[in-house]
């Protein structure tokens, strides 16, 4: 088989990080040497490929807060998020963000590859990849039998059915940006919820996305009458949360480097156990 093979079969490389590979100082090396991609390789060859980001990448400013890791290799981490906290910079620059956060933690030769991204107010588990590589990977990964996510919500109504499946398109509205909505232009989307316990007019339910459309469990929940509480863009403010109620709760995947299995699960926050009364 040909170098190029080998890279893109058995390294799970893409074209795109190839074409990268071969404008840096041995980045694609066989038996130690410089060579082109379609070099055929025989019995015994070893091919070598630089899976870290060029050194000359731009880095982003450093923040020093604590995050919370719960899951730490060479390759990638899973950060339990804090509600409140942005995943990329602000444009005003304040604030700071998970991004700047983890600069601050990782190494000189680690970047910062947001792997799962959440609202600004949704806390728990998102994944972060330390390269370019390692990222590429990931997101193959997504929706998947090989990475699994499941969030927890209060929904502000209790759904007339227990549990089922939203199947319903989203896209943004007309002049929006930010916003989401259901359409029938809209991209396909697929949320399945299984509502957990009761109290009162609201419901704590277990919302799985099976697509990954910007805003989908929000979306989904509200068009079926039962709104996260405390979503003022899809529903109503309250007085005792100042944003969705939503957290992001057991995450299982494939390791896309050693193929072993992570598992990780994250308490819910109190100021969502609060709104069920369950403190």
């Amino acid at each position: 088989m040909s170098v190029k093979h080998v890279l893109t079969e058995i390294f799970s490389m893409s074209h795109s990080h190839i074409s990268r590979l071969k404008r840096r100082e041995g980045g694609i090396l066989i038996n130690g040497e410089a060579c082109y991609v379609n070099k055929r390789c025989v019995p015994g060859d070893t091919v070598t490929a630089l899976i870290s980001d060029p050194p000359d990448t731009k880095r982003l400013d450093p923040m020093d807060k604590p995050l919370d890791i719960v899951y730490e290799d060479e390759w990638l981490c899973v950060v339990d998020k804090p509600a409140g906290l942005t995943v990329h910079p602000e444009r005003s620059g304040l604030g700071g963000s998970v991004e700047n956060a983890l600069t601050a933690h990782f190494k000189e030769d680690e970047f910062v590859h947001t792997v799962s991204r959440l609202d600004r107010g949704t806390s728990g588990l998102m994944t972060v990849a330390k390269s370019g590589y390692v990222h590429e990977r990931m997101i193959r990964l997504l929706h998947t039998p090989d990475f699994y996510k499941e969030y927890l919500g209060v929904l502000s109504r209790v759904p007339d059915e227990g549990s089922g499946f939203v199947r319903l398109p989203i896209a943004h509205p007309e002049g929006s940006n930010f916003k989401m909505e259901v359409r029938a232009d809209g991209l396909p989307s697929e949320t399945e919820y299984e509502v957990l316990s009761v109290s009162g007019e609201r419901a704590l339910a277990r919302l799985v996305p099976h697509t990954g459309r910007m805003h989908q469990l929000r979306v989904h929940m509200a068009a079926i009458g039962c709104p996260l509480a405390g979503d003022w863009l899809y529903g109503e403010e309250i007085e005792e949360i100042s944003h969705a109620a939503l957290h992001s709760h057991y995450l299982k995947f494939r390791h896309p480097m050693t193929g072993g299995i992570v598992e990780l699960e994250s308490e819910l926050p109190d100021e969502i156990k609060r709104l069920m009364g369950s403190i």
